[in-house]
Order: structure tokens, then sequence, then C-alpha cells
């Protein structure tokens, strides 16, 4: 047998993890985006002092937009789940360890208030 408490402890250890994944506080969002929402998520996202998502991605509309991740287009299709994009810039590193992307919930930078908004605004591009 290959040491059934440590396979066991394991995989309560995956549970535990992908249960705080799915129940960080603030992700849902009770209704829909008012256009002052998109607006302040937009703010944000083009802020270089705050959100900052222009240090590394693309957004359609921005000056000097960086190369470093991916292109942010398209976000609704390829985050139909509103939670697991919320999940990626609240702490990226759940999905990738070695990500290079800042854990803008996680150590503080932005609000779930203010990641909201992003959201918001990156499921009208």
């Amino acid at each position: 047998m290959r040491h059934p408490a440590k396979m066991f402890s394991n995989m309560v250890s995956v549970a535990a993890l992908l249960g705080c994944l799915g129940t960080i506080p603030g992700i849902a969002h009770a209704s829909e985006p008012t256009a002052a929402d998109i607006a302040a998520g937009k703010a944000l996202a083009f802020n270089r002092a705050e959100g900052n998502c222009l240090a590394c991605h693309q957004i359609k509309g921005a000056n000097m937009p960086g190369d470093i991740g991916p292109p942010l287009v398209a976000m609704k299709h390829r985050f139909p789940d509103r939670e697991k994009l919320f999940a990626q810039i609240w702490d990226p590193r759940h999905r990738n360890p070695n990500t290079t992307m800042p854990p803008f919930g996680a150590n503080h930078i932005l609000t779930k208030a203010q990641i909201n908004k992003i959201v918001d605004f990156l499921y009208t591009l």
C-alpha cells in the first residue's frame, strides 16, 4: 500500500485549498453593473497608480500598454465565470505560482469593490 495516511492528508489539503478559492468573500456581484461602475473600473485599470493593468496588458483605447501579460480582449468569453476572473485578479498565484502578476487583493493593493469594478469594465472588452 502507498502510505494511505499521507494520500488522505494530501487530498484533504487540496480540498481545503479548492474550498478557499471558491469562497473568497466579496466575489459575488449582486446586480448588473451600471455605466458608472464600468467607468470606475476603466479608470482603475488605466490608472498607473492604482490598478495599473496597462503596465503589463494591452487594452483597447489605452496609450502605451505593456506586453508582458496577455491582451485583455474577449474577457467575458475567456472568463465566463465571473468569480474566476475576480480570483485571478485577487491572487493569480492560485492558478500559477510562478506568475509575475501581483496579487492585487491578497496584498491589499486593491479592495474587493475596486476589483469588482475592474471586472465590470473587463467584461465590456
